[in-house]
């Protein structure tokens, strides 16, 4: 008989490798976390577990599965079922259907625990066959900034580092599984060794081994800022969809200020963890330039990203509690950024007071704003409506998922030529065009280009946009009204709505929408 696979609760259809697979969900899955498209055929995106319950295969206390791959397809419903509200999704590359598993496939992964961070895969292989792969249900890409300072002093700074080594061994460093690599703060930071260095737990170890200590202050705020920027790009082996974490250690207190750091860390899609170790004694507090730095710097302040350790002696124990935390993916709120999770759709005036060669200007313009973003399948979207008094829908935002297709499809607008509805064309963009995001995950925006006086209201179109949970920028050439532009645009109106006399003039409002946009977004995160 088959070995059925222990899996976790947010694997996804998209991540089993096999047509049909047999496999075990793990007991207590938090019913609110899943993420489930459809109902009987699920997209594959959903949660496999997600959907066996939702579907009444198993409960909540878990069991045996037989999950089986199926192609594609549009429209999955959203249905409530059994606790599980399943959710919309317009179109699918693949899906996957859940029947009962058999009993005795699951008798042989019982007796081992399911939830460990490293989930178990059914049978022990015969063969390390899989030690270089590593563990490849932890998706993370982890920079470790050690505390270099004089405040931790020689023998604590290799208490800390045997502690890092141990986290690095129990992640299960592998090709496939997380990659890591550290940086030392000091006077100034150090990146020790990159991602791309090492791929296998011994070698990490080893260079782990060797750091040196290099004293002076312990410019945690600097070293946060530097690694959130320097680290984590292609070329030095960070990798495309796998969560960024830095775990910053700190020994006491930190000599300058992490709040900004923080910032610049969120605005990268880093997520930030901080352990903290011996809290400052009360001589030292009058030196804490911030009491609540912790709350400041790490990725959300909601008790998952700060861990504190009482002293570097007797550690152990605290390996496990934190691989754990560095391996629940599906826990990294930071990843998601203004970047990589923004549909914005872009509504072009086709009137024929524009002409064609200000229309390539417009086409240029959104050009410039969407090569901004990481367009993909799991990332931003870009859809764009062309209007006159009629509407047409150049590209809607499940058409082209890279952003080459994307920029062509923008050259490849053809000037329409004709008057001015922009009312119409807000409701119509607004209900065909966002209407099937509306459950998605990414936040929605819309920008609208146009050179003059609408014939119809603006006003009540825009508002219903709005309620429907689209942002709104309204971008104004030539003779739009200024009134027209301020009634169209989200609140505050004042820096969502743009005014240029000239068409030459839409190249420098480029950075201020991106900006506006992430704004935006990280206001809606708070």
């Amino acid at each position: 008989s088959l070995a059925s696979t222990a899996i976790t609760c947010f694997t996804r259809g998209l991540d089993l490798r096999k047509e049909t697979e047999d496999v075990l969900c793990p007991a207590n899955c938090p019913l609110w976390q899943f993420y489930v498209f459809g109902d009987g055929v699920y997209a594959s995106l959903s949660s496999v577990c997600g959907a066996a319950i939702h579907r009444g295969v198993i409960t909540n206390a878990g069991g045996a599965v037989r999950v089986q791959t199926l192609p594609g397809q549009e429209n999955y419903p959203a249905v409530n079922a059994n606790g599980i509200q399943s959710q919309v999704l317009a179109r699918w590359a693949s899906s996957f259907s859940v029947t009962p598993g058999t009993k005795n496939m699951a008798l042989e992964a019982v007796g081992r625990s399911v939830s460990t961070a490293r989930p178990s895969t059914g049978k022990r292989p015969k063969k390390p066959l899989d030690k270089k792969a590593g563990n490849k249900d932890c998706k993370a890409d982890i920079a470790f900034l050690i505390d270099g300072s004089y405040n931790i002093g020689q023998r604590r700074f290799n208490l800390q580092k045997n502690f890092v080594g141990k986290v690095a061994v129990m992640l299960g460093i592998g090709t496939e599984g997380p990659h890591v690599g550290v940086v030392q703060a000091s006077e100034h930071p150090k990146i020790e060794f990159y991602l791309k260095n090492f791929t296998a737990a011994k070698e990490v170890l080893f260079a782990i081994k060797e750091l040196g200590f290099r004293g002076g202050n312990s410019n945690t705020g600097k070293a946060l800022k530097h690694t959130a920027q320097k680290f984590f790009s292609l070329e030095n082996g960070a990798r495309k969809g796998i969560p960024k974490i830095i775990v910053v250690f700190l020994d006491g207190w930190p000599s300058d200020d992490i709040e900004e750091a923080g910032i610049v860390a969120r605005e990268f899609g880093v997520n930030v963890f901080i352990v903290s170790v011996a809290k400052p004694t009360t001589e030292e507090l009058g030196m804490v330039q911030d009491i609540g730095f912790v709350d400041k710097a790490v990725c959300r302040n909601n008790g998952f990203f700060s861990y504190h350790m009482p002293s570097w002696f007797g550690t152990t124990k605290y390996v496990k509690p934190l691989v754990q935390k560095l391996c629940s993916h599906e826990q990294m709120l930071c990843s998601k950024t203004c970047y990589n999770s923004v549909n914005i759709g872009f509504l072009i005036d086709g009137s024929s007071s524009v002409g064609d060669s200000n229309f390539r200007l417009m086409l240029e313009f959104i050009s410039n704003i969407a090569k901004a973003f990481e367009i993909s399948d799991i990332g931003s979207k870009i859809a764009a409506v062309q209007f006159t008094y009629d509407q047409r829908t150049e590209f809607s935002f499940t058409d082209y998922i890279t952003k080459e297709k994307v920029l062509s499809a923008i050259r490849n607008i053809r000037y329409m030529s004709g008057g001015t509805a922009t009312g119409d064309a807000i409701s119509f963009t607004t209900r065909n065009v966002f209407g099937p995001m509306k459950d998605g995950p990414n936040k929605n925006f819309l920008v609208i280009l146009t050179d003059g006086q609408s014939y119809d209201d603006v006003r009540g179109p825009a508002a219903a946009a709005q309620k429907a949970g689209i942002t709104v920028f309204s971008v104004g050439v030539a003779w739009a009204p200024l009134d027209d532009l301020k009634d169209m645009a989200s609140e505050p109106r004042e820096s969502h709505s743009f005014f240029t006399r000239e068409f030459t003039g839409l190249e420098q409002m480029v950075p201020d929408i991106i900006r506006g946009i992430c704004k935006d977004f990280l206001d809606s995160k708070q």
